[in-house]
């Protein structure tokens, strides 16, 4: 899915004008973007947890002429799905009893 077909689906599902529906997804994506940066988490209940991990600096090879480089550290940002939306995406039909 798109940014396009996603801001035409929540139109369509929260019966809002396509372009109210742009400024809500862009003022979710700021919101995320924000907090992240600040460090701090942002948890919806049932559909997941944005946060931000450190990941420690390291050696690299490069692929293509095999030189080694050095990666920096950096912070990057992660996201856990919560139980709701596992279960939602995860349809696995009942087992079958011998």
């Amino acid at each position: 899915m798109t940014k396009a077909e996603l801001i035409s689906s929540v139109a369509e599902k929260a019966e809002l004008k396509k372009v109210d529906a742009e400024k809500a997804v862009a003022a979710f994506i700021a919101t995320v973007t924000s907090a992240l940066k600040s460090g701090d988490k942002l948890s919806l209940v049932g559909f997941g947890t944005f946060s931000t991990s450190k990941r420690a600096a390291r050696k690299g090879q490069n692929p293509q002429t095999g030189k080694k480089i050095d990666i920096p550290a950096a912070t990057v940002p992660k996201f856990k799905p919560g139980k709701t939306l596992k279960e939602a995406v995860n349809v696995v039909p009942a087992k079958k009893k011998k």
